[in-house]
């Protein structure tokens, strides 16, 4: 009977965590729609400005800017995104392992020399980069909370200084890009320098502007305007993608323990059979000795 009390208790307590998990799921199903929709609100907009940006940076006027400067790289900045919260599978570990991998077989020798410095986005992911034995020179967890643009927008502005005043050569980006909810794209972007575009419109379909004011001073105006928004648009893109995973590792979880209830209420009616039967052999068993 003790043994019929420990799988009765067993089966309650996975039960209690079925109903966790199913409501997790749900919860990130509806989080997953809004964030979705976040990115088809802001995509046109932001396809826009960086074809914008491309076509202009591709004019016979020679821009001269810092952003698009590629100069000698010597110190590397990673910038790292994954989540604040946890229970989505291998989300924050996958891109904690992709950077470190990022930044050995693309910044090896910045790697090897120390000058490779990162900043996380995510509690999580803060972990498991110090789990693989990476220190954050700091970290920007807030950007995850909201979703505002102006706050992610005055990050974009920090990174683009420290290209600025030379801190750093060369800025990455490295995140979980959204597929569907099933699969997430690691991915490592060039933020700085913007890359420059070659031959991206064949001679005779590039679009002849007129400018007003000067070609130098609209770049000037939209390049770090078009950096916020790729910003923007990252963070909105692993948001979606963290979503995804935790829906996609609740459904598996729910599957699961509806798996072992399965087996444990198997287990349970094997056992409470044999404890009847047991019971009908003793009292057969007293009833023939008293025939006795």
């Amino acid at each position: 009977m003790a043994q019929l009390k420990e799988i009765r208790s067993r089966i309650a307590s996975i039960k209690n965590t079925r109903q966790v998990t199913s409501a997790m799921k749900m919860v990130s199903a509806a989080k997953l729609k809004k964030a979705q929709d976040a990115i088809l609100q802001i995509a046109p907009y932001d396809h826009k400005l960086h074809e914008i940006v491309q076509n202009l940076s591709l004019g016979d006027v020679e821009f001269n800017s810092v952003f698009f400067s590629k100069p000698e790289v010597k110190d590397v900045l990673l910038v790292v995104v994954g989540a604040n919260r946890g229970l989505c599978g291998g989300f924050n570990t996958n891109v904690a392992r992709f950077s470190l991998v990022h930044a050995r077989q693309i910044h090896g020798k910045q790697f090897n020399a120390g000058k490779v410095q990162v900043i996380s986005i995510g509690r999580q992911v803060e972990k498991s980069l110090r789990s693989n034995h990476i220190d954050c020179m700091a970290n920007q967890h807030d950007l995850l909370n909201d979703h505002h643009f102006t706050t992610i927008a005055s990050f974009a502005g920090q990174l683009m200084k420290l290209f600025s005043e030379g801190s750093f050569q060369r800025i990455d980006i490295v995140y979980n890009k959204f597929k569907n909810a099933a699969v997430q794209e690691l991915t490592a972007e060039q933020f700085l320098p913007v890359p420059k575009p070659e031959n991206l419109l064949e001679v005779g379909t590039r679009p002849d502007y007129i400018f007003e004011p000067t070609q130098d001073e609209i770049l000037t105006t939209l390049v770090p305007q078009m950096l916020k928004m790729r910003l923007y648009r990252i963070l909105l893109d692993s948001n979606a993608a963290e979503q995804g995973a935790r829906m996609t590792a609740m459904h598996q979880a729910t599957d699961n323990a509806t798996d072992i209830i399965r087996e444990l209420q198997t287990k349970y009616n094997n056992a409470r059979q044999a404890a009847i039967t047991n019971e009908i052999l003793e009292i057969t068993a007293g009833a023939e000795a008293l025939k006795g």
